[in-house]
């Protein structure tokens, strides 16, 4: 196995194991892609048709409201970043996942994770697990963005996210997810330095 597929089959095996040739099988089911800084891995208004494990890169999730943007998940090396209700439904996607910076991904597509799921029985574990873990994270989400105060889900943030994506993303993207203004942001920021 490549070194690019290395980081993914680390990920895997963190969920369940699988046999040498079970690992091979689902290996041959991702495409290695690379996107530039800006681009999109899935756009809103398309089905949705590939779950993308970020090799290394830093992407985001965000949909529009009254023209806009509202980032709604953070993803950087090592870990999975999707528009899962519309991968999981086969129906139009309502979310963008754009590329902050270059990145280089594995993508398998709505179809290959049928075929993992009816080959390799313990492939739906991992199905399973992503899943929950999505909806952890948009639950999380909800619920911090409703009862907690604005200086505090910046703490939390600093706390709980990967150092690469409190590093490079972007403010006016970190405040969006966060659900403050930037110019809140700012001051959040001033207070605690």
């Amino acid at each position: 196995m490549t070194k690019k597929y290395s980081s993914l089959q680390k990920q895997i095996k963190a969920i369940v194991s699988f046999s040498e040739n079970e690992i091979e099988t689902i290996a041959s089911c991702f495409e290695y892609e690379k996107f530039t800084a800006k681009e999109y891995l899935s756009s809103m208004g398309k089905i949705s048709n590939k779950i993308f494990f970020i090799v290394e890169g830093l992407a985001r999730v965000y949909y529009l409201k009254d023209g806009k943007e509202i980032t709604t998940y953070l993803s950087c090396d090592e870990s999975f970043i999707a528009s899962y209700s519309s991968f999981i439904n086969q129906s139009v996607s309502f979310e963008n996942i754009q590329c902050i910076e270059d990145c280089e991904v594995l993508s398998i597509t709505f179809e290959k994770m049928q075929f993992l799921y009816n080959e390799i029985p313990n492939w739906e574990r991992v199905g399973r697990i992503l899943a929950e873990q999505n909806y952890l994270c948009m639950a999380d989400r909800v619920l911090k963005l409703q009862m907690i105060p604005a200086k505090e889900k910046y703490q939390t943030f600093l706390a709980s996210a990967p150092a690469k994506i409190i590093q490079r993303t972007p403010l006016i993207y970190i405040a969006s997810f966060l659900g403050i203004t930037p110019e809140s942001l700012s001051r959040i920021r001033q207070d605690i330095s």
